[in-house]
């Protein structure tokens, strides 16, 4: 037979396991679950019969032929001159002009931040277009980055680092600008 204090001491074990347990749920109050809002994949839309029907219509023979000297062709921007040949070819040349190569070499860009929530990258972007600033968004890798820019000249872009980390508190980077990636 149990004694006084065992029978005690196992009904005081019980009592502070419910408290454990039981407890914490009880004081926390009304527990809120976020969810993340989720795009689903729509549908793929059945295909019916009102869909249309094409004919097939068999070639037409071109009775048209090429002139026998080349012909040199140049358009009005002075970037891309052709040539065709007797064979029917058409040889292509598209120069870039020195200005283009220039802007693509010497452009620069300063990232300012990379913000997960994407609704306050784009109120700092706002907030920078109207005090002037050439402000852009850019989403990438989960983050939404905030960019100044692009400018050919880099002191100016420098200055603006300094205007930029007292308005926002943030300290940019100057980077070289990639008009295929910005």
């Amino acid at each position: 037979m149990a004694s006084k204090f065992q029978n005690r001491l196992v009904g005081t074990i019980i009592l502070v396991a419910i408290g454990v347990i039981v407890l914490p749920d009880f004081l926390d109050g009304k527990k809120t679950h976020y969810q993340d809002d989720i795009a689903s994949i729509p549908i793929k839309p059945s295909t019916s019969s009102d869909s249309e029907n094409y004919k097939i219509v068999n070639p037409v023979q071109d009775t048209k032929s090429l002139p026998k000297q080349p012909v040199e062709v140049t358009v009005d921007s002075g970037n891309t001159t052709a040539a065709a040949n007797q064979s029917g070819s058409v040889n292509v040349e598209v120069k870039q002009t020195t200005q283009q190569a220039k802007f693509k070499d010497n452009a620069w860009i300063i990232q300012l931040m990379a913000l997960k929530n994407a609704d306050n990258a784009k109120n700092v972007v706002k907030d920078l277009q109207k005090r002037g600033y050439q402000a852009h968004s850019k989403k990438e890798n989960g983050f939404t980055r905030v960019i100044i820019g692009p400018n050919i000249s880099k002191q100016k872009l420098q200055r603006e680092i300094v205007e930029l980390e007292k308005i926002t508190g943030s300290k940019g980077r100057l980077l070289k600008f990639n008009p295929l990636n910005p």
